[in-house]
């Protein structure tokens, strides 16, 4: 399948979809964070599968929306936050306002890391800036030994502007993990890994400034293409990644008892 880079349609539609509060189910309200999940079912050649969507919302006080824009794209500083970060890199660019890259993230122990190659678009829309992904194919990253290759049918986010100094943000994601997770792993995601991730990205967006200030203030090629010197990538080289072309894997019968969670994930 060919590789689409996303228009200001798409654009509106996500946002569309992040606002709508239709068929969801509120997992977890707590501390100016909320986590919904919402099972939809998805026809393959094959078989029905249920596919979960989760959408998140947090409101960022003393953040501009800008900041939070540049928080969510700078790799560099992802480095220093991100601590279910293996690896993240940038391959190269399709257009001034799209790219391909590179993420692979810590699942908690037994289960097997996985990683993403994703084609990345991001857009100023109006006082709002959305920034959406889903996963390609690049024939110079094919899967790895050591990792289970995930599948992003659709994530993304939405950051509107809320005034001078404050803006809300929501984060909507839909993966297929490639396996069987357990159950205990979906229910670990949306009541304490989720809201973590969003209370992590909110502290990170207030100690951004003074770090930024330190670390090239001027370098922020998502906003200005003439700094980015990433490789240029022909469109036609890439194909959307199929998840049913990668390794599926059986860990539902993983035990809770036998994760190695460090204390800092069980925060809420």
């Amino acid at each position: 399948m060919p590789v689409q880079i996303p228009d200001d349609t798409d654009f509106l539609s996500f946002r569309d979809q992040c606002e709508s509060n239709d068929g969801w189910v509120a997992r977890y309200n707590k501390g100016g964070v909320t986590v919904w999940c919402r099972d939809e079912e998805c026809k393959t050649v094959q078989k029905l599968k249920a596919k979960r969507k989760t959408a998140m919302r947090i409101v960022c006080k003393d953040v501009t929306a800008e900041t939070l824009y540049d928080v969510l794209h700078d790799t560099s500083y992802r480095k220093k936050w991100d601590t279910n970060m293996i690896d993240t890199f940038d391959i190269g660019r399709l257009t001034v306002n799209a790219d391909v890259g590179y993420y692979s993230w810590k699942c908690p122990h037994p289960l097997k890391n996985r990683d993403f190659v994703t084609m990345r678009s991001w857009l100023p829309l109006g006082n709002d800036y959305l920034i959406i992904n889903y996963s390609v194919k690049h024939p110079e990253y094919p899967a790895k030994k050591d990792y289970v290759r995930a599948v992003s049918l659709l994530t993304g986010y939405l950051i509107q502007n809320n005034g001078a100094n404050c803006c809300t943000l929501y984060y909507l994601t839909q993966v297929d993990p490639r396996g069987s997770l357990p159950k205990w792993v979906v229910n670990r995601v949306s009541q304490f890994v989720a809201p973590k991730a969003m209370k992590k990205i909110y502290k990170a967006c207030l100690k951004y400034p003074e770090w930024k200030r330190k670390h090239d203030p001027n370098l922020k090629p998502w906003r200005y293409p003439e700094q980015n010197m990433l490789p240029c990538i022909n469109v036609a080289d890439l194909t959307v990644q199929r998840a049913d072309s990668l390794e599926n894997i059986d860990e539902s019968t993983l035990s809770e008892e036998k994760a190695q969670h460090h204390s800092d994930d069980d925060e809420t």
